[in-house]
């Protein structure tokens, strides 16, 4: 993508007004997308990214300037503009960089491109989905459905010496149903995708994701209003641990402790969540959505544990936040292209499976909600403070699952609803999302076992 010698030449210019570090990070990216919206063909795109960004450190200030110009004028450029930025004084000394070549192991390989699949055959995928989604029930009125895939290739290289190369290539499906009845709608959604090539669409049942989201919207336009209340509340397991992602993991990224804006900063060795809970944030389970190989730093990716039966005893930290912390860089530091700084982000983030069983934790719950499927919602990390919405949510009456409830959402505190959580399932399953933050957007999975948290506020009408 970019040879040794001119990356070493850029490096050297954009340190030459005294920064203390350098880096480039450069993107090569083909993305392919296709949405059939009521069965009929709508988007067919096929785009290329290609850039660079540069990065310069003096001490805890940071400059990020980038490029899609790969020539060595406009590299060079690119990276005396990030200089000039930095400047403070003169700086007269010779630096010298010195690169040393290598390809990120490849703990993710791919067995098909997305160029080895025809457009004629995604658009077949998808006609499929969109059918089965229909056959569910005549209410379903509106249906969308998307197939994306990517190929990224990049290039890190820093003032270090560092100097590697590695490839992505991600899948997904998005389909999504709605049904009404002529006065209200309401809507079902699944997502299936994996850090896989199109051996993942090929092996994926999606007729069965599609009947996933129609039966969701259909069961959720004839369920009730949710009474709102103070109640336990189970949440399975898949997207449920969005809880857990939102409330609770954004406020472990450096990126919020490093300046105090997170409710658990300062609190490493302490215990935050009850004892049955251990979470744990994994780039390296194998073609999952939220995996990578290196992060988007260069550094080797890794299986962090979190919180560790209840004890907090690891934060997400990429460079830049190491300086402000004096902590070590975790492997956590991604961006969602060349035109982002990149800065610390989850991967694969779950709570890991315990011993309880299921069925016991909604006989033994009394009155109470059991949340399925869970949808959007925000969260301030500074105090933890969250509201969720349940995709699909039903009432639970002397420990029996009876109706299903709408308009429900879950209100609370990361902190809080940590250690209120009192049981802890067998089974942990993922479930894909895009996560938004400072530095883009990036894939990553979120994953439970069900899980019962003892109290926690439930507002509805």
């Amino acid at each position: 993508m970019v040879k040794r010698q001119l990356a070493e030449r850029a490096l050297m210019k954009a340190l030459s007004t005294g920064g203390d570090f350098a880096e480039l990070f450069f993107e090569d990216r083909i993305n392919n997308s296709i949405m059939l919206q009521g069965g009929k063909v709508e988007i067919v795109n096929t785009g290329r990214l290609h850039g660079v960004g540069v990065r310069v450190f003096k001490g805890i200030r940071s400059i990020y300037a980038y490029t899609n110009d790969f020539e060595e004028a406009g590299l060079l450029d690119c990276a005396s503009q990030a200089a000039s930025a930095l400047k403070e004084t003169e700086h007269t000394g010779s630096v010298g960089v010195r690169l040393t070549g290598s390809i990120a192991a490849n703990l993710h390989p791919v067995r098909s491109l997305p160029g080895d699949v025809s457009n004629a055959w995604r658009v077949d995928r998808l006609r499929a989905a969109d059918a089965a989604m229909k056959s569910i029930s005549s209410e379903i009125t509106q249906t969308v459905c998307r197939y994306v895939d990517w190929d990224q290739q990049v290039t890190i290289a820093n003032s270090e010496g560092l100097f590697v190369s590695d490839r992505r290539v991600y899948t997904r499906a998005s389909l999504q149903a709605v049904a009404s009845d002529g006065a209200e709608n309401q809507s079902g959604f699944s997502g299936p995708g994996a850090l896989q090539g199109a051996e993942f669409a090929q092996a994926l049942d999606i007729e069965a994701h599609a009947r996933i989201a129609a039966r969701m919207a259909v069961t959720m336009l004839h369920a009730r209003q949710s009474p709102a209340g103070v109640m336990p509340v189970v949440i399975d397991n898949g997207f449920g641990g969005v809880i857990f992602h939102e409330a609770c993991g954004h406020s472990l990224e450096a990126t919020s402790v490093a300046r105090g804006l997170s409710e658990f900063a300062g609190k490493i060795g302490q215990k935050i969540a009850s004892d049955i809970v251990t979470a744990i944030d994994d780039g390296t389970m194998p073609g999952e959505w939220g995996s990578i190989n290196i992060d988007d730093e260069g550094t080797p990716t890794n299986r962090l544990v979190l919180i560790e039966n209840g004890v907090l005893k690891n934060y997400m930290i990429d460079r830049l936040n190491s300086r402000r912390m004096n902590m070590q860089i975790t492997g956590s530091s991604r961006r969602e292209g060349y035109s982002y700084a990149p800065t610390s982000r989850m991967r694969n983030t779950y709570i890991a499976a315990g011993t309880d069983d299921d069925g016991e934790m909604i006989r033994t719950m009394g009155d109470g909600l059991y949340a399925k499927t869970m949808g959007g919602g925000s969260v301030n990390p500074t105090t933890g403070e969250f509201n969720f919405a349940v995709q699909e949510g039903y009432l639970v009456k002397d420990g029996k699952i009876t109706e299903p409830v709408r308009g429900a959402s879950l209100i609370g505190r990361g902190s809080e609803i940590l250690t209120k959580i009192d049981r802890v399932g067998r089974d942990m399953r993922m479930a894909q999302g895009m996560c938004g933050s400072i530095s883009g957007s990036v894939p990553t999975n979120v994953g439970q076992p069900m899980i019962r948290v003892s109290s926690l506020t439930v507002g509805g009408r």
